[in-house]
């Protein structure tokens, strides 16, 4: 499964090479980042185009670590207004568990989002999510976990200006062969703050069935829109509770290929 995983994701990145359709002339489009928040964005990606989410994360003080440091990649392509497919993971992580320091192939997953009311300006656009993990590497995960299969409720809009994000999650978590609910929740809002600069201001919750505990944290990054393409960003996220990953911070960027493949 991992080999087939990984084979499917250089596929989807060398496929851009091969396409000699370009934009048409007028046809302006836009990244739309999905990255650094916890929350996803309902509205899709523009329909033909590969957009690519990379950054790196590093993190300290979780339950299943004392630190980790890893690279990330989610890649979206949406074939309809109202249909986009996703794959999202880790190539490797670098972490220190238990005194012992060790590199591992994190976790990579493959997904769907489905647009089911269209919205405008202040009228949200209302979509549907769901995750599968196709390939378990066995990493330290952070304070949320590692769900085998994910279905989120996501709603958008922009309002006077402030534009926000709010999801409503529901996972399945495993430990050897036991299967848990667990239930999440997200709200992030942005606000353009000079220029091409935005700042994101966000608190999620996720349930911890397996420590019977609860990770909150309040994330903060700021985004700067080189060109309508690429977004770069940077920003931190701070633990709440005893078993919240105390710290993490994060830097990356967003960019759409400018070069239509339907």
């Amino acid at each position: 499964m991992r080999r087939a995983v990984v084979a499917s994701c250089a596929a989807l990145a060398l496929f851009p090479l091969r396409a000699n359709a370009q934009t048409p002339a007028g046809d302006a489009p836009e990244a739309n980042p999905g990255r650094p928040t916890v929350s996803t964005p309902a509205t899709l990606t523009p329909v033909g185009f590969l957009q690519f989410e990379t950054g790196v994360l590093g993190a300290l003080d979780s339950p299943e670590f004392s630190s980790r440091f890893a690279p990330n990649e989610t890649i979206k392509f949406s074939v309809a207004p109202r249909l986009e497919f996703l794959a999202a993971g880790e190539p490797v992580a670098h972490y220190t568990s238990g005194g012992k320091t060790a590199n591992s192939v994190a976790d990579i997953f493959l997904g769907a989002q489905a647009v089911l009311i269209p919205g405008e300006d202040a009228k949200p656009t209302v979509a549907v999510t769901y995750f599968h993990r196709a390939y378990d590497g066995g990493a330290p995960e952070l304070d949320f976990g590692s769900p085998i299969n994910s279905f989120l409720v996501l709603a958008s809009a922009d309002v006077k200006g402030f534009r926000y994000d709010a999801n409503a999650m529901l996972t399945e978590l495993g430990q050897g062969t036991v299967r848990r609910a667990q239930f999440g929740q997200s709200l992030s809002i942005s606000h353009p703050i000079k220029g091409k600069f935005t700042l994101s201001g966000e608190l999620w919750h996720f349930t911890q069935p397996f420590l019977r505990g609860h990770a909150v944290g309040n994330l903060w990054a700021v985004s700067y829109a080189a060109r309508k393409t690429l977004v770069f960003d940077a920003g931190f996220n701070r633990g709440v509770t005893s078993t919240s990953t105390r710290w993490e911070a994060f830097v990356g960027f967003t960019y759409l290929l400018p070069h239509r493949l339907l």
